[in-house]
Formats: C-alpha cells, sequence, structure tokens
C-alpha cells in the first residue's frame, strides 16, 4: 500500500533502492547518508523530510539556508540534524556559512579554505570541509583537478580551523550512466590512494557523490553520503 504523503513514499522507495545496491554489493545501507537538498523547497517540505526521518539538509545558496536555517532551529535541534553546504561557495559568503553549517562539500581552492579558516577562527570553530575535485574535468565545474590534490592537502594542513573529512564530485554531464560511474570510481581511488599514504594526517572517509539520478552507482563505487533532492521532493507540489 502506497503512502500518500509523498516525500514520505519518495523516500521510503530511495531507501528500498540503496538496501538492494548494498545486498548487491555486500554493503550495509547504514553506511549510506541521505542529504535532502532543498533548494527552492519550503519550510513545509522540509519538515515533511526531516518527519520521515532525514537529518541532514542540503542548500546551493548560502542565504535561502540562513532563513530556512532560522525556521527550523528548533527541529533541527532536537532531531540532531546536520547541515550541508553542497553548492558552490563564493568568500563572501563564507563569514554566514560557518554560521549555519555543519559540513561545507564545495571547498575548491586554497583562498576559499583560508577563508573559511579566518571565519571559523572568529567564529570559534573548527569548520569540517569537503574538497569538491573536478574528476570529469568538465570547463563548466567548479572543484580542483585530480593531480592537485595532494598539493591542496599540504597547504591546507596548515590551516587549524578547518578539517577535510573527505571528497566530493559532481558527475560527468551525460545520459550514459558509465560516464558518471567513472568520476565515482576516480574519486574514491584518490581517497584510497591518500588515506592509503597519509591516513593519519587526513583520513578521508566521506566520499560525497551521486545524485537523484546516479546515487546508485555512486554507491556501487564507494559513495557513502549522496545528495538527493528531486527524487526526494517529487510531487510535493510548491
Amino acid at each position: 500500500m502506497e503512502i500518500r504523503d509523498p516525500v514520505k513514499n519518495n523516500i521510503l522507495k530511495i531507501e528500498q533502492r540503496i538496501a538492494s545496491v548494498c545486498a548487491r554489493i555486500g554493503r550495509r545501507p547504514e553506511e549510506i547518508t541521505i542529504v535532502a537538498v532543498a533548494k527552492n523547497r519550503t519550510k513545509e517540505q522540509i519538515s515533511q523530510a526531516l518527519e520521515a526521518g532525514i537529518t541532514g539538509i542540503g542548500e546551493n545558496r548560502v542565504q535561502e539556508a540562513l532563513l530556512k536555517y532560522q525556521g527550523l532551529r528548533a527541529v533541527s535541534q532536537k532531531r540532531r540534524v546536520k547541515w550541508h553546504m553542497v553548492g558552490h561557495l563564493q568568500t563572501n559568503k563564507v563569514k554566514d556559512a560557518v554560521k549555519i553549517f555543519d559540513l561545507i562539500h564545495s571547498v575548491d581552492s586554497f583562498y576559499l579554505a583560508a577563508e573559511i579558516d579566518k571565519r571559523a577562527k572568529e567564529a570559534g570553530k573548527v569548520q569540517d570541509i569537503l574538497v569538491e575535485v573536478n574528476t570529469s574535468r568538465e570547463t563548466s565545474k567548479f572543484g580542483i583537478m585530480p593531480e592537485e590534490l595532494h598539493g591542496f592537502l599540504n597547504s591546507a594542513g596548515g590551516l587549524k580551523n578547518i578539517r577535510a573529512l573527505g571528497l566530493m564530485t559532481i558527475a560527468a554531464l551525460s545520459d550514459n550512466k558509465n560516464d558518471a560511474r567513472l568520476s565515482f570510481r576516480k574519486l574514491k581511488q584518490l581517497a584510497d590512494n591518500i588515506n592509503g599514504q597519509r591516513a593519519k594526517e587526513f583520513g578521508l572517509d566521506i566520499l560525497s557523490m551521486g545524485m537523484s539520478d546516479d546515487f546508485e552507482e555512486a554507491i556501487e563505487e564507494g559513495a557513502n553520503l549522496i545528495r538527493i533532492g528531486r527524487a526526494i521532493f517529487l510531487g510535493a507540489g510548491d
């Protein structure tokens, strides 16, 4: 019997798909964190996702996130919800970003990392981040190039108020899911390579990759955090 609440129903279907993938490849569904990407979604729609068990909210824009965070602060604290910055972050928005985000996924330059470090120090916190890598090498995408990752981490290692927890990528823009798979596989290889050499220093445990159209492929290639927007809120209205 299908539940009439579209958001809850969508989340249940996504969880079933995750469980199916994990059973096939020998992983546990509990390893996978779903972040509900709430760009252009209302407070009511986000509340529906939280009621359905979502514990991570992703936002693309800082100003939009600030408004929602204020409106959902009480329920967020009660449910221990984590807020994720998943869109491109401009340096002039960093001061506000460190006020609300638990994890910033889109750190794509040392300049941005240094600004986050500066603002986090002012706020009296250590800001958790992910390093965005342009695994597809598309000029339309943000992210550092794979061969620059070691150098970035070496440089960022001197910043005391940020903590790199893992890597993030956006798959190649293609109708062929094998292209997405190659992007995800590259990110996993990069993390494994760095963790194998310098685990004590970095410990890049989080792999943020996979969205509504390709999260199953991402899980197969090692994702443990997936960013789902449309597939969660489909049919929820405006």
